[in-house]
């Protein structure tokens, strides 16, 4: 539910301005966020809602191996079915307080404001992570549009200005930075174990993992062009330069 559906409404944020303004979301554009990725595997993720959003939310916590529970009366079919699978844990009824327990973080997701904001205020009681869906303000953490292939992901935040721009550069990010990239990103992540090892600085390391990323020829173009043997002809050269420097010294 967006948040102009909060306008007229006692104020829930952190501005406390009584009757709600709409004045926070557009400090929102001033609000420096603090990017994080975060483990989920193991991990409590409460979802609140069964409908198209919240099932969005379900598959992309269930894509970080978070432990999921969806809270709501109904839900739709394929929720039911990953309910069914035993992908997800659902409490066919409606929201309670006790659900947040245990909870690592919460997603309100119904088209009920009231419901949504109660479940903001109830976990912000607790200090945990919530985030009310198309709502900025009635969260403390975004969720950014995620470009993930692979190893990589590239997250967009528009700082919730504008979520359909996000998904526009999401698209284009996607093109430009696919699978060439997150093939490196592998294959660098072969030889990170021998440069901790063999490499006695993160100054070596840097320059030894920049000298193939920034190298000629460009290993993203040798990639796009399908000749991984020369990419692994790069690497392997870079270490032995690396090898042979500090023997030297």
């Amino acid at each position: 539910m967006p948040a102009q559906a909060y306008a007229g409404k006692q104020c829930v944020c952190q501005l406390r301005r009584g009757i709600c303004d709409q004045s926070c979301v557009q400090g929102m554009l001033d609000t420096p966020f603090y990017i994080a990725c975060l483990r989920l595997k193991g991990r409590k993720c409460l979802v609140v809602g069964g409908g198209e959003i919240g099932l969005e939310k379900v598959e992309g916590l269930l894509a970080c191996d978070g432990d999921v529970t969806l809270v709501a009366p109904s839900a739709g079919e394929e929720l039911e079915r990953l309910a069914a699978e035993g992908s997800i844990e659902w409490e066919r009824r409606a929201y309670r307080p006790e659900d947040l327990e245990d909870s690592f973080m919460a997603i309100a997701a119904t088209d009920d404001s009231e419901i949504n904001i109660g479940v903001y205020e109830d976990a912000e009681r607790r200090a945990m992570l919530v985030n009310v869906v198309d709502v900025p303000p009635l969260c403390n953490f975004i969720l950014p549009a995620i470009v993930r292939t692979g190893p990589l992901a590239i997250a967009i935040s528009t700082s919730g200005a504008s979520p359909a721009l996000a998904k526009r550069m999401k698209r284009e990010i996607a093109e430009e930075f696919g699978e060439p990239y997150a093939r490196l990103a592998g294959l660098l992540n072969e030889v990170r174990g021998w440069a901790k090892a063999t490499l006695p600085t993160y100054q070596d390391r840097k320059e030894f993992f920049e000298s193939i990323v920034n190298g000629e020829p460009d290993p993203v173009e040798l990639l796009r062009r399908g000749d991984e043997r020369a990419v692994r002809d790069l690497i392997e050269a870079a270490r032995e330069t690396s090898e042979a420097a500090h023997a030297a010294a």
